[in-house]
């Protein structure tokens, strides 16, 4: 159980690990973009249709921004979620350590009692033997 518990835990470890990877991809997409589109000229062409063309050219790359921006706050959902995950499996795991521990102190109690029971019975007897001597 406690190696089951274990081996969700690394899981999902390694499920947030990969999430965060995927956000900060896309953290970065966004970056570029962002400087792609601060990088792209103003439109200052006194011409109709070179300034349309540069319009159209940045208002398709804020799309682009627009899609990238979702899909970073959606891969933080992502990683928020894991940590939940993350959270819950290491939880789960201590309490089976916890659960493991507890038992295997309540074993060495029951095995010093019954040893104990023994030196008492032994010593009971041995006293008992003396009084029938006498």
């Amino acid at each position: 159980m406690l190696r089951a518990r274990y081996a969700q835990e690394n899981s999902a470890r390694g499920k947030l690990l990969r999430a965060r990877q995927e956000a900060e991809e896309a953290a970065e997409r966004v970056r570029r973009m962002n400087a792609a589109i601060d990088a792209r000229p103003k439109p200052d062409s006194p011409s109709g249709l070179a300034f349309a063309a540069t319009m159209w050219a940045r208002q398709a790359m804020a799309g682009e921004l627009s899609m990238a921006v979702t899909a970073a706050a959606e891969a933080e959902a992502v990683v928020d979620e894991r940590v939940t995950d993350l959270t819950a499996a290491a939880t789960r795991h201590r309490i089976v350590e916890k659960l493991r521990d507890r038992h295997a102190e309540a074993e060495r109690a029951a095995e010093d009692a019954a040893a104990q029971l023994e030196l008492d019975d032994l010593a009971a007897s041995r006293h008992r033997g003396g009084d029938d001597a006498s």
